[in-house]
């Protein structure tokens, strides 16, 4: 379990804390060793991105922000990220990875397009709705640049070089996820292992694993509208 949260992978503050947001984490050493010009570039691309993302009031105004963010991925910014997401998927047992497969793919490719659809179509204009929960919002902003920046792998583990940025579109897609649409971070339906499932039941949402990460500070799960399934 801790090795899908972690590659998939509430709060007190009631308005922005810009001067938290505003605070540049420390790069880990081994990202500046390895590419050091792309650690300091991507550092400040994605505070800034973070900071953008936590002025938005309607899910409307984050809607089109997320979507500008994501429209500068390239075709080969996703193909580096479907190939991550390929590595990862593989190692999984079987029956499981079988099982799981196509919702972690719909939780970041099929959410891409979605995203992309919703902006095209002008339907971010006339969400004037206010983000359900601001100040888990704005916690979750807080949050990215961390997450982005944390070391979680070795280059031998994963053979795929994923910087800060594609972490990045992970945490841009799980925002409208969670933030516009209101709905988990993991999609309806998907199984964990011991036989249990995300689950939607009038109009309310259900996890086994929502809170179980909290030692996990920059998974999505923490951040989740899903609810703890009882029998977690």
């Amino acid at each position: 379990m801790q090795t899908m949260t972690a590659v998939f992978s509430r709060v007190t503050a009631t308005a922005v804390n810009i001067h938290q947001i505003n605070g540049r984490s420390p790069v880990y050493p081994y990202w500046k060793e390895f590419d050091p010009i792309t650690a300091e570039e991507e550092t400040g691309t994605i505070h800034q991105m973070a900071r953008r993302m936590a002025t938005a009031v309607t899910k409307g105004d984050l809607g089109l922000l997320l979507a500008e963010e994501v429209s500068r991925y390239s075709l080969m910014d996703l193909q580096i990220i479907g190939g991550r997401l390929h590595a990862e998927i593989i190692r999984l047992p079987d029956p499981y990875r079988k099982q799981v497969h196509p919702f972690i793919t719909e939780q970041l490719f099929g959410t891409h397009h979605q995203l992309l659809a919703m902006h095209r179509s002008g339907r971010f204009r006339s969400m004037t709705e206010p983000i359900t929960d601001r100040a888990t919002f704005v916690e979750f902003c807080n949050m990215i640049p961390d997450g982005c920046f944390r070391r979680d792998e070795s280059p031998e583990r994963i053979p795929f070089r994923n910087t800060p940025r594609h972490r990045a579109f992970y945490y841009l897609v799980s925002a409208f996820t969670i933030f516009v649409l209101d709905r988990p971070g993991h999609p309806v339906g998907m199984p964990f292992p011991g036989g249990f499932r995300v689950e939607e039941h009038n109009g309310s949402f259900y996890c086994i694993i929502r809170d179980r990460e909290k030692e996990v500070p920059f998974s999505i799960c923490n951040f989740c509208p899903a609810l703890q399934t009882e029998d977690g």
